[in-house]
């Protein structure tokens, strides 16, 4: 007989968290007839959004990605002039991004016409390693810009990698979009960057079902990004446009949902941490460790709960590039059987971010690890079986865990004993 039984109502990765005063809002935008891209939600928000992020300015946008497009076309303008109409910003340079994060964050470069060096992942965050970026610049000195993303609510160490673009003259673009409200050194993530972006989609830990926003101190960047946003209509009695424009602007009513999520953030942030330090203490004696983070000058969201099975833990495991595999071991076990499992019980996990160096349509781009460029290497360790390709071996070895903050402590009392299932 089976030691456990699915879970009635299926324990989500992270869904949404409603608690009312999102469906004032929106009541609101309609009594007033505010069904647009415009309106009170919309500029409320934005001043309450900026004044958490300790920013001076915020657009609404449609959403994380849309404000990360314009913030990467922006900084492509600001360091290379205007593009031509049938070309990007950036029309050919190289770009440094994060590796191991969600195509979100990589692919406005590719709107841009740009082309992205991933650099490698460090082990204290799993964010961009700055030996990997100092190697960076070190073979391509003419990069003038910087993407760079908080993977899973965990801050990156921040202070290095600025210092490091501040020595070569370089932008950079922060993606807080899965951060917001985590600190660094007490400043909230989303304000780091010269350009900044945020999302507000469904899974997020505060959210609008879609949305997302742009951040930054400068008057002019944020008027640009308004500008561009409403598709660059020039100041005039007619529609009058100079250059190229996107419908971007975030609804009024979706503003609604978020401005009414907003007095909730921190409470979601305690809940994540609670569901954080409960996986921490249940996995006592496994073989595994949590997604680690920098104690002493970063203070997460703890958005996901992720866990990394030691090495000599892992039964084998083979994943194409659309199934996977693995082979039954006892005592140990790897993310695709725990994944599996957890679904059997009607729980929902998911695989760490696939980097983005071994994604088939960003293969032939340039990849750094802090030993230097990473193409072209057959396999991920060397002798000593210390990693070279960071990102590709916490991929291999990680996953997210069922992160809902309405998952119960007994609902999560019964994960943490399926997982543990797993190593028997």
């Amino acid at each position: 007989m089976d030691r456990f039984q699915p879970f009635e109502n299926k324990i989500w990765l992270s869904s949404p968290t409603m608690h009312g005063d999102e469906l004032k809002w929106v009541q609101d935008a309609f009594a007033k007839n505010w069904i647009t891209t415009a309106g009170e939600n919309i500029n409320e928000l934005e001043r309450i959004v900026a004044e958490y992020a300790g920013v001076k300015y915020a657009v609404a946008l449609s959403c994380g990605t849309a404000s990360l497009h314009l913030a990467v076309k922006l900084a492509g303008e600001q360091l290379y002039g205007q593009a031509k109409p049938d070309c990007g910003t950036l029309q050919g340079h190289k770009v440094f991004a994060s590796d191991m994060t969600f195509d979100a964050t990589v692919n406005p470069i590719a709107y841009e016409d740009g082309e992205a060096v991933f650099i490698d992942t460090e082990r204290d965050t799993w964010n961009m390693d700055p030996k990997a970026l100092e190697k960076a610049f070190e073979l391509y000195p003419d990069v003038k810009l910087l993407v760079i993303a908080h993977l899973y609510g965990t801050p990156g160490k921040i202070d290095e990698i600025r210092a490091i673009c501040g020595k070569h003259g370089a932008l950079i673009v922060e993606d807080a979009a899965e951060s917001f409200g985590a600190t660094y050194k007490g400043k909230q993530t989303g304000g780091f960057g010269d350009f900044n972006a945020i999302s507000f989609n469904g899974n997020k830990i505060i959210t609008g079902s879609s949305g997302g926003m742009f951040l930054t101190d400068s008057k002019d960047a944020a008027d640009k990004i308004r500008k561009w946003s409403t598709q660059s209509r020039e100041n005039a009695p007619w529609y009058q446009h100079e250059e190229i424009g996107y419908n971007y602007r975030m609804s009024n009513l979706i503003a609604g949902v978020v401005r009414g999520q907003m007095p909730y953030l921190n409470e979601h942030i305690a809940q994540k941490k609670a569901i954080y330090e409960r996986y921490k203490e249940g996995f006592k004696g496994l073989p595994v460790t949590m997604n680690p983070f920098d104690a002493v000058n970063s203070e997460p969201n703890f958005w996901l709960s992720c866990m990394l099975i030691d090495r000599d833990a892992m039964c084998r495991q083979v994943r194409g590039e659309n199934q996977p595999l693995y082979v039954p071991e006892k005592g140990k076990t790897c993310p695709t059987e725990i994944l599996e499992t957890l679904l059997k019980y009607n729980a929902e996990g998911r695989p760490i971010w696939k980097p983005m160096h071994m994604q088939p349509i960003y293969r032939m781009n340039p990849f750094v690890t802090a030993s230097g460029s990473g193409r072209g290497q057959s396999n991920a360790y060397i002798d000593c079986g210390e990693a070279v390709d960071v990102g590709a071996d916490i991929f291999e070895r990680g996953l997210c865990l069922p992160s809902d903050n309405k998952m119960t402590p007994a609902e999560q009392d019964i994960i943490i004993e399926i997982i543990r299932s797993c190593f028997e």
